[in-house]
C-alpha cells in the first residue's frame, strides 16, 4: 500500500459496500419494473436519494450545495446521468440482470478511448486491445442475428455511451465544483425534468406495500452506496479503488441467479468475462503507468 494513504484498506472496503448497494439497488429495480414504468421508478428513487442528500449535506453546506461555477455542464451531465438510469432499467424488463450490467460497464473503456480527443490524454495500444475485448464481449453477449437476439439488447450499450458521457463530464467539473454539489445536481435534476418528460412518473406510484418498501430502499441505496464512494475516495486514490468496482458484477451474477434464476450461457458468460477481464486490464495497466 502507498504511505500516502494508510487508510487505504477502509478505501477498498467501502467501495465494495457500495458495489453491494448498487447490485441490490440494480435487482430490486428489476422486480419493480415488471409492474411500474422505468420513468416512475428511476423518479421515485431520486426522490428519495435527493430528500436522503439534503437532510444529511443541507444544513452544513446551506445554499454552497447547489452553488455551481459551470451550471451548464452540471445541468448536461446530470440529464446524462438520468436518461442513461431510465434506459437502464427499461433494459432490466427485457433482458438478464447480469448481461445489462456487464453491456454498461464497456462505459469505462469508452472513456478511456475518448480521452484523447476529449480530455487531452493519450490513447495507447492497450486502450484499443481493451475496447476490442469489450466490445466482443457484447457481440457474445447479444449475438446480433442469432436466434435469442432482441433489439432491447441495443438499450444498455446506449446507456454505457451515455454513462461514459457522464464520466467524462465528472472529470470535467474536477477541481471546480464540491464533489458533494456534483454528487447532488443529477437527483435534482431528475426530480425536476423526469415528471413533464414523463407524465406517468407520479401516477404510477406504487400501491403494494412491498414494492413501496423496495423503492424506499432503492432510494436510500443510492444515496448511501454514492456516499460510500465519496468517503472511499478521500481515503485512497482511483487507481487503487477502480479494479474493485468490477465486484458489483459478482454481486449480480449472485443476486441474478437468488432471485430471478438467471444463469448466464456459456457463450453470455465469456462475454461477460471479456467485458470485465478488458476493464480491469485496461485500469491495471493505468495503474502501472502511473506508478
Amino acid at each position: 500500500m502507498d504511505a500516502r494513504y494508510p487508510h487505504a484498506v477502509r478505501g477498498i472496503v467501502l467501495v465494495l459496500l457500495a458495489t453491494c448497494c448498487f447490485g441490490c439497488l440494480d435487482t430490486m429495480s428489476k422486480v419493480l419494473v415488471a409492474h411500474y414504468p422505468a420513468s416512475a421508478l428511476v423518479w421515485l428513487r431520486y426522490v428519495l436519494q435527493t430528500i436522503v442528500m439534503a437532510a444529511i449535506f443541507l444544513p452544513r453546506m446551506g445554499l454552497r450545495l447547489v452553488r455551481t461555477s459551470a451550471p451548464g455542464l452540471q445541468v448536461l451531465r446530470g440529464l446524462m446521468l438520468v436518461v442513461s438510469s431510465v434506459v437502464f432499467v427499461l433494459a432490466l424488463r427485457h433482458m438478464p440482470i447480469a448481461e445489462v450490467a456487464s453491456i454498461v460497464f464497456l462505459a469505462p473503456i469508452i472513456v478511456a478511448l475518448a480521452g484523447g480527443p476529449l480530455l487531452g490524454e493519450r490513447v495507447g495500444a492497450r486502450t484499443w486491445m481493451a475496447l476490442a475485448g469489450g466490445f466482443t464481449g457484447v457481440l457474445l453477449i447479444i449475438r446480433p442475428g442469432g436466434n435469442a437476439f432482441t433489439w432491447w439488447a441495443f438499450l444498455p450499450l446506449g446507456c454505457a455511451f451515455m454513462f461514459a458521457t457522464y464520466q467524462i463530464l465528472t472529470r470535467k467539473l474536477a477541481g471546480h465544483d464540491d464533489p458533494i454539489t456534483t454528487l447532488f445536481y443529477p437527483g435534482l435534476l431528475a426530480v425536476l425534468v423526469i415528471p413533464p418528460v414523463f407524465p406517468g412518473s407520479i401516477t404510477g406510484l406504487p400501491s403494494v406495500p412491498l414494492h413501496l418498501a423496495m423503492l424506499v430502499a432503492i432510494g436510500v441505496l443510492g444515496a448511501v452506496g454514492h456516499f460510500l464512494l465519496i468517503r472511499a475516495h478521500a481515503l485512497a486514490p482511483a487507481t487503487l479503488l477502480s479494479p474493485f468496482g468490477y465486484g458489483q458484477l459478482l454481486v449480480i451474477l449472485v443476486l441474478g441467479y437468488a432471485v430471478f434464476g438467471e444463469i448466464p450461457d456459456e457463450l453470455g458468460f465469456t462475454g461477460i468475462l471479456l467485458i470485465a477481464g478488458s476493464g480491469l486490464a485496461l485500469v491495471l495497466a493505468g495503474r502501472k503507468l502511473r506508478a
